[in-house]
């Protein structure tokens, strides 16, 4: 089969296409034809060493929809011919993947394979962060920084649905408008404005009850002068740049603040949490509680150029790669 492999980190030109072969199926794994594959910028981190790989060299990508094409030994939840969809497993800019039947669910007819690669991981992000890591509640204050993107075009409409009021920031004008459709009360343009002065005018100085900050070095530590006394810092990722070491006394100083880097990996360890939250997008998104735009396609030998748009920046679709 045709697959992307990574011999040394480096730049998008590291990924190249080869003919790699398929080991043995495991009694709890699945063989899967993907149908579509999720880019994320989480496999921008693997490709960079930011995030380091098990091992060298590696197939990128961590989500994917398909069809079920062969089934372990001891699997009995899935079958021949089945659609599916998986997340969390490393391997999946290939056309087939063998997957632990942990991280698949069934795929509901009213999703395409398409619309299923581009929002898997990002809706379960956003669904454990406004759920579970800080449950967000009607009357809170919600500042989503990179609200026009993947995670935070997704996790903007949950935070707006659960009654908070949702201040966005952005870096350009076509952002703010795609932040203020998906429910943002308010959209900052922090190319433009400094966020930190303008949440301080919305807010009236009160500060909001929790910062989703998936940009990293260059918003901290302004997220923290974001927050209200006791509020919530949740750190998801660093497109940015990593965040320094600082003194956790900084928390202190701020306000008796909480800071968190969760993980989704670990909001799925349960096969349980794996079926409820699948099933609570992909039923938010079937009847169209949950907008999901039409992605941007590429083919699988494009992972390149994927990657090199994403990396920009300047991005305001997700984008999958279709073997």
């Amino acid at each position: 089969m045709k697959a992307i492999r990574v011999h040394n980190i480096g730049g998008p030109e590291v990924m190249g296409v080869e003919d790699v072969s398929l080991r043995t199926l495991g009694a709890r794994e699945l063989l899967i034809r993907n149908r579509a594959i999720g880019v994320n910028y989480t496999d921008v981190y693997t490709r960079t060493g930011a995030i380091p790989s098990a091992h060298t060299p590696f197939i990128p990508g961590k989500e994917a929809a398909g069809e079920i094409v062969g089934v372990g030994s001891d699997v009995t939840y899935f079958k021949p011919g089945d659609r599916v969809a998986y997340v969390e497993t490393p391997g999946a800019y290939a056309e087939m993947s063998i997957v632990s039947e942990h991280f698949t669910v069934h795929l509901p007819d009213s999703v395409s394979f398409v619309t299923a690669a581009a929002s898997m991981l990002k809706g379960l992000t956003a669904h454990f962060l406004s759920h579970k890591t800080f449950p967000v509640q009607p009357g809170h204050r919600v500042l989503i920084h990179a609200a026009a993107g993947g995670v935070g075009s997704i996790l903007t409409q949950w935070a707006k649905k659960r009654g908070a009021t949702v201040i966005g920031t952005v870096g350009s004008a076509e952002k703010v408008k795609i932040a203020a459709a998906n429910g943002c009360d308010h959209v900052i343009n922090y190319s433009e404005d400094d966020f930190v002065e303008q949440v301080r005018k919305i807010t009236n100085s009160q500060g909001c009850n929790v910062v989703y900050d998936s940009v990293g070095q260059s918003t901290f530590p302004g997220s923290l002068d974001c927050l209200c006394p006791f509020g919530y810092f949740v750190s998801f990722g660093f497109a940015s740049g990593p965040i320094p070491a600082f003194d956790l006394r900084l928390l202190a100083e701020k306000g008796s603040l909480f800071a968190t880097w969760p993980s989704l990996t670990m909001y799925l360890r349960e096969r349980q949490d794996v079926i409820s939250m699948s099933a609570e997008l992909f039923t938010a998104i079937g009847n169209g509680s949950l907008k999901i735009p039409a992605p941007d396609e590429f083919a699988l030998s494009d992972a390149a150029q994927a990657h090199r748009r994403l990396e920009s920046r300047n991005t305001i679709k997700a984008m999958v790669l279709i073997p």
